[in-house]
């Protein structure tokens, strides 16, 4: 009865030790061959061996033994070749109770046949995950006549059942990691798509000079300063220098200095240790080290305050900073892209931006032209946010009117791009039905100062004014044709032909 209370302690506490050797790492080889190592320990194995199934060659191999010699570890089988090829394509255990008497073991991984003075019984049973066999766990025991095999065949299902569990679990990891590099491989490679200079939206002359010289800068690590009025996609411009350059695989970090107050951008910019000030509970990691090899993006420098413009050069000169409240200097290899739609030449004249941090800056500069000198880009740039917020809010709207075009290209755009957009999306919303028209644009674009219409009109003039629109509407449908015109507006030849006169409506504009 003692031997037998002590079998169950050595037992259980096999179990307690797999249990934690399985649990206590997620590298799958070596917790395997750690547990082999237990049953040597406490169970008397002689030489284990856990195999697993390939499912794309169905092919077993030896993922960790134990007692086995080199190149008995490099061994495979195929699903029914000799014992462990028939365990795992069975899905049912088998005992062979004297290995020297037993023509179906193959002894390719090492096992020398037995003789009488050193006979081994050889046990080995499926690994299970998901009712389907996914590998075996052989052993070889010391040959017992007196063996009770059933006690045995339940120690060993329970220890190939533990293992079947830490291998779905590593290979549910392996496929979470899996999926989130081709994630991460993807949004890579779309962001480098979406910021590729070739992708910005513009023909004109001014922004065939600014890819130009985005393709000269992008490759090199100089400083960039991108100038220009406020909306004009200067931002967009810091992405498709960083994602075209060899730091497109490093992280683009962007802060915004005008957005912060000038207590936090410093933190923000350099990071802080724990107890630098009150509410520092733990030490941060400023914008400067999370762009480790990378590109930092600084919006809206010309609002940086002037304390933190001494410390943003000694960066920019030394490659070196420390931290808030701390001694550590801390080395950082960054590109640096700042951006301003500020005169820094007047800033550094009424002393609010440090002459010195300029000429850091002003490596190489360029300038996004407003949308007001580039006005070929304009129909470009709306039929781009037509299809795109038309697609958002789910709508069927195919083009925009002449007229609301002729409106779009006359407006003086103090908000450049960025007005441009917004103003396009509220057409899209207000739009009832496939072409915008002048008066889904927003008042702006409507009063006198914008498009040349009087701000009041009698009903007589709003109807003329619709009626012109249809008109010319139809024309450019019919590329001119008087006829085609007529047909579309369900009208005569001669009454349209009366009204191009009577609004002196150019035919020949719409021929092209």
């Amino acid at each position: 009865m003692g031997e037998k209370s002590s079998s169950e302690v050595r037992r259980l506490a096999t179990f307690l030790e797999i249990s934690q050797t399985l649990s206590g790492t997620i590298n799958l080889k070596q917790s395997l061959h750690q547990v082999l190592e237990s049953l040597e320990r406490f169970h008397g194995v002689i030489r284990g061996a856990v195999t697993i199934l390939d499912e794309e060659t169905s092919e077993l191999h030896i993922e960790a033994s134990n007692g086995l010699s080199a190149k008995g570890q490099q061994v495979h089988y195929q699903l029914g070749e000799g014992i462990t090829g028939r365990v795992v394509e069975s899905g049912k255990l088998i005992v062979v109770p004297q290995v020297s008497r037993e023509p179906m073991f193959l002894n390719r991984a090492g096992r020398r046949k037995a003789t009488e003075q050193d006979e081994t019984t050889f046990i080995c049973v499926p690994i299970i995950v998901n009712r389907k066999p996914v590998g075996a766990v052989g052993v070889d025991l010391a040959f017992k006549k007196d063996r009770d095999y059933d006690r045995e065949l339940k120690f060993f299902g329970i220890v190939a059942s533990m293992m079947a569990q830490a291998i779905k679990v590593h290979r549910l990891i392996e496929s979470d990691r899996r999926r989130l590099m081709e994630e991460n491989i993807h949004l890579r490679e779309e962001l480098r798509e979406r910021y590729d200079f070739s992708s910005i939206i513009g023909s004109s002359g001014p922004m065939k000079s600014v890819y130009e010289q985005v393709s000269q800068v992008a490759r090199t690590n100089t400083t960039v300063l991108i100038r220009g009025e406020s909306g004009t996609g200067k931002e967009l411009i810091a992405h498709a220098i960083h994602y075209n350059s060899l730091r497109a695989g490093k992280p683009f970090i962007k802060i915004s200095c005008a957005a912060l107050p000038d207590t936090l951008i410093e933190s923000e910019l350099f990071g802080y240790e724990k107890g630098a000030f009150t509410g520092a509970q733990a030490r941060k990691k400023g914008r400067f080290e999370l762009a480790e090899g990378g590109s930092l993006f600084l919006d809206e420098i010309g609002d940086l305050d002037l304390q933190t413009q001494v410390k943003l050069l000694r960066v920019m000169q030394e490659r070196e900073f420390e931290r808030l409240g701390g001694t550590e200097t801390i080395k950082v290899n960054v590109r640096v892209i700042a951006a301003t739609n500020k005169d820094l030449e007047k800033a550094i004249t009424a002393a609010s931006f440090r002459e010195d941090l300029y000429y850091r800056l002003n490596v190489f500069a360029i300038f996004v032209p407003p949308l007001r000198e580039r006005k070929p880009d304009i129909l470009l740039l709306a039929d781009h946010f037509l299809e795109k917020f038309s697609t958002e809010h789910n709508k069927n709207i195919k083009r925009i009117s002449t007229p609301a075009i002729d409106m779009l290209m006359s407006y003086h755009w103090p908000g450049n791009v960025r007005e441009l957009e917004n103003t396009i999306e509220r057409a899209v919303l207000v739009c009832e039905g496939q072409v915008v028209h002048g008066h889904h644009l927003p008042p702006t674009l409507q009063t006198a100062e914008a498009s040349g219409t009087t701000v009041r009109m009698s009903l007589e003039e709003s109807v003329a004014g619709f009626e012109k629109d249809l008109i010319q509407d139809a024309l450019k449908s019919a590329r001119g044709n008087r006829a085609k015109a007529a047909r579309l507006l369900s009208t005569t030849e001669r009454i349209i032909g009366y009204k191009i006169g009577k609004y002196a409506i150019d035919c020949r504009r719409f021929r092209a």
